[in-house]
């Protein structure tokens, strides 16, 4: 006898699903009902061997675990320590506890990782920036720099929408280079030659030409003359990436290395420049306010705190929340390099000599304490400074018809200065070659930026954005070394 087939009907048989853990962030967004969750983070309190903080780093807020009397042994406790890192299941319910919506009791909890107490550095104290710098594998685990890499990638993300909303093109332009795009500075040098007996000339100099690239390369310190070329032929790009300077800067405003933004535009001239600089740092400076809240009132609190700790004439007169509206909320002024150094010049601080550097004639390079003053005292509101003197600026700016000034233009923020350097190119062949020859450049090895000028060159702009003096704004941050994962600076490389 002889069974059909047909009668039989076929089973899968499925693994039961397992539960996924839920990210604090949308915990803290769901109505707690009873629902079973699991949360996976690290531990920042632990209380009366009952109440457990718990943080993930997916926002600023913990969330409470409360462990029933009784129903872990002890030796588990005993466990749970500051910077242990654990798995907890239980049921999301509502929270009687202060400033919580929501709390999980616990049914289940498993250690994932230990952390020894006596040994751990971050105890749940106030810790100094300057002491978090000398353990900056373990920084990101405190409540203000998770806040601060939080708002950098929300930056860095709006960065990319913005430009790609607006059709420009994403260029990756090459960290190791063989030519100097700010004409001056000191640059890192990338070789493999032996350093204790490298090749020589019979002049006694280094012969590069037995070196990888068979010349002299540095790192990096811009990628905008690589994102020209790609401007003249695709229109509108722009690069975002780390540039470098070997400058023996040891300040709160200086990196070794840091991330530039750098929009090159065909057919744009500076004051397309200036438009399209003033929309991008509005953007970006709302969607920091729009989606980046919690972490802005963390440290919107904690500058306040240290605000209030400071001399009265040492304080700032906006709060970090108020400075960042006040981008958003006003037009930013427009005004040349020459007005600006008759406003300076008869300015009461230059009068009675409360500028470090005094300014007393046009072609003065100017300071932060200049810029500080046009923003925050004189306009009360953002400025952009244009057409300033050839002599302080870079080769490569457009020169104006009055012989004296190119079409540079810096974009000016309250409590920081300058955030954004850039110019109208020079796109004539004769006078690019002029400039070059002026400043006594390296002709040889400019001759394929030059040569854009001989094949359709047209007009075009663009500028710089330091990523890093942007996170300093919107942060409220004071020290440039903390708004960067890994700071490198003379002297410092450890992590």
């Amino acid at each position: 006898m002889f069974c059909d087939p047909s009668h039989f009907q076929s089973v899968t048989f499925q693994k039961p699903k397992q539960m996924k853990r839920t990210r604090i962030k949308e915990l803290l967004a769901m109505t707690p009902e009873g629902q079973q969750v699991i949360v996976q983070g690290w531990v920042r309190t632990f209380r009366n061997n009952q109440f457990i903080a718990i943080n993930d780093g997916s926002c600023i807020h913990n969330v409470q675990a409360v462990v029933a009397l009784d129903s872990i042994d002890e030796s588990t406790l005993k466990r749970i320590t500051t910077g242990s890192c654990l798995s907890v299941t239980g049921e999301l319910i509502p929270s009687l506890g202060k400033g919580q919506t929501a709390e999980v009791k616990v049914n289940q909890l498993e250690i994932l990782g230990d952390s020894d107490a006596e040994k751990f550095p971050l105890q749940p104290k106030k810790h100094s920036l300057e002491f978090l710098r000398e353990i900056a594998h373990l920084r990101p685990r405190t409540n203000t720099i998770s806040a601060v890499m939080r708002i950098r990638h929300a930056m860095a993300f709006a960065i990319h929408q913005f430009f790609n909303d607006r059709g420009f093109k994403y260029v990756h332009t090459p960290i190791i280079t063989g030519s100097d795009a700010e004409g001056a500075g000191d640059m890192f040098r990338v070789t493999t030659l032996d350093i204790n007996q490298p090749p020589r000339t019979e002049d006694g100099h280094i012969n590069h030409k037995e070196d990888f690239f068979g010349k002299e390369t540095n790192l990096t310190v811009s990628g905008q003359l690589e994102g020209e070329t790609y401007a003249m032929a695709l229109g509108e790009i722009y690069t975002f990436g780390p540039t470098f300077r070997a400058e023996n800067s040891n300040t709160t405003r200086h990196l070794a290395e840091f991330w530039m933004i750098e929009p090159e535009m065909a057919f744009y001239d500076i004051e397309d420049n200036m438009q399209l600089a003033t929309d991008m740092l509005q953007y970006l400076v709302k969607y920091a306010l729009t989606n980046c809240a919690d972490d802005l009132e963390f440290l919107n609190k904690r500058a306040q705190e240290e605000d209030a700790a400071k001399p009265q004439d040492q304080r700032n007169e906006l709060s970090l929340l108020e400075r960042l509206k006040f981008v958003v909320e006003n037009d930013f002024q427009r005004l040349t390099y020459t007005e600006a150094i008759d406003i300076l010049r008869n300015s009461t601080p230059n009068k009675k000599k409360k500028f470090q550097y005094l300014i007393d004639q046009w072609g003065a390079d100017l300071q932060s304490e200049h810029e500080r003053y046009l923003v925050e005292k004189h306009f009360k509101k953002p400025v952009i400074l244009y057409n300033y003197p050839k002599e302080i600026k870079s080769f490569y700016m457009r020169q104006n018809e009055d012989g004296k000034t190119v079409a540079a233009m810096d974009v000016l923020f309250p409590g920081i200065g300058e955030i954004i350097g850039g110019s109208q190119r020079e796109e004539r062949y004769e006078n690019l070659a002029k400039r070059v020859e002026e400043l006594k450049l390296p002709e040889k090895d400019l001759w394929w930026y030059m040569e854009l000028r001989k094949f359709g060159t047209a007009p075009h702009s663009g500028f710089g954005l330091g990523f890093e003096r942007l996170m300093l704004f919107v942060t409220g941050m004071t020290n440039i070394r903390d708004v960067i994962p890994f700071p490198r600076f003379p002297k410092s490389a450890e992590f």
